[in-house]
């Protein structure tokens, strides 16, 4: 009996892939942010455009994504994607005026967009062939030390580095990481795709049925229900919590340290529960803790949004993932690129509608609002979704 192959060397390497470019690509902007309008080279209006310049990215990546789902075609484009990741992020440190960052952060939101789909996707049809798809949502543990790594980089280089020198350690240690993470995927055993049998019957191209519908109409939800605290609760933490507490600084670390067991719990509670259940209970987290920073005065609230929307985000995205491809196993990586092209459309108009908002004279703090509405969309569409295990 054949050995089964390792399931370590890929998840660590999609993993770190994940880690690159979100949690030292994307997310490291949020603990940024403070420290660039600090420094003079952003103001807060300006900082939510250059956030939605990333997230148009991201959806452009995702599209680029949808249009390159083969694996034949996963396999040109990632290590292309990986490289814009690194000629934008090393760029960005000499990025001294907002127009240029904004181009930079447009770059390197493609990079993501299509690392975030493209790599994932690769694992979970190498974990379909080994039968061990109940272990795809472990990758996304990358996204939460990439949270934890950038926290920690940015307090390390505070006081050494300032302005567009701030990117630097981020960029630097993309590098080699990227390198590693491709040449472990580079060399997964998967099948090359062959032309379909004309007289076998084609299995229906369509992405949209009773099924899927709901869980696509949920999604959007999720989108821009995340994106505001992930993008702004650093600031909104300066404005609301009193000088000299703890979350003035950390509230980011907060978050990223929250992120850290929930791919294995959530992973673990869709097994137990089936994803469909799961899967609403994690839009019931992270709608909680939204408010909690809306209704909850100083500290309290802003811990309450940084635990619950932390330790769930992910959650609500392995296991959207995973419910998709078990509603439709016949296209898996392009299903999950339609899904998280809509994510990020949707949490691309999170940080524009936030800046009209400011510019409108609201505050950043009651723009939580439009997240906590999201939410409540998505959990509304999603008891809509059969249950499926």
């Amino acid at each position: 009996m054949p050995q089964r192959p390792a399931l370590f060397p890929v998840l660590l390497a999609g993993a770190t892939l994940l880690l690159v470019v979100h949690g030292l690509g994307r997310f490291i902007y949020t603990p940024l942010l403070p420290w660039l309008v600090e420094d003079g080279l952003l103001s807060v209006q300006q900082g939510a455009r250059i956030a939605s310049w990333n997230y148009l990215g991201y959806l452009i990546g995702a599209l680029l994504a949808l249009r390159w789902h083969r694996v034949a075609q996963i396999r040109l484009s990632l290590p292309w994607a990986l490289g814009l990741h690194i000629l934008s992020s090393l760029a960005q440190t000499q990025a001294e005026s907002a127009d240029t960052l904004s181009a930079l952060r447009l770059l390197n939101g493609i990079s993501n967009g299509l690392v975030f789909v493209q790599a994932p996707s690769l694992i979970l049809e190498w974990l379909a062939r080994q039968q061990r798809v109940s272990s795809s949502g472990l990758v996304y543990l990358g996204v939460c030390v990439g949270l934890v790594l950038s926290s920690v980089l940015v307090s390390l280089s505070d006081g050494l580095l300032v302005d567009a020198d701030r990117w630097w350690p981020a960029a630097l240690l993309s590098v080699p990481l990227a390198w590693w993470g491709w040449r472990q995927l580079s060399q997964l055993d998967l099948p090359i795709e062959t032309a379909p049998d004309p007289t076998a019957k084609v299995p229906s191209g369509r992405l949209l049925d009773r099924a899927s519908t709901p869980l696509f109409l949920s999604y959007a939800g999720a989108g821009m229900g995340y994106i505001l605290p992930m993008t702004f609760l650093p600031m909104v933490a300066r404005l609301q919590v009193e000088p000299g507490d703890f979350l003035v600084d950390s509230s980011w670390l907060v978050v990223a340290l929250a992120t850290l067991p929930s791919p294995w719990l959530w992973n673990r509670l869709g097994a137990v529960l089936g994803d469909t259940l799961a899967l609403r209970l994690s839009y019931v987290a992270q709608l909680l803790g939204v408010l909690g920073a809306l209704l909850i005065p100083g500290a309290p609230g802003i811990l309450l949004c940084a635990v619950l929307v932390g330790g769930t985000f992910l959650g609500t995205v392995l296991l959207t993932q995973r419910l998709a491809r078990t509603l439709h196993p016949h296209q898996g990586p392009r299903l999950s690129a339609a899904l998280i092209a809509l994510y990020s459309l949707t949490q691309l108009a999170g940080p524009w509608l936030t800046g009209v908002w400011l510019g409108m004279g609201g505050s950043l703090h009651s723009a939580f609002w439009l997240g906590a509405g999201a939410l409540l969309w998505g959990l509304g569409w999603m008891l809509l979704v059969p249950r499926r295990r």
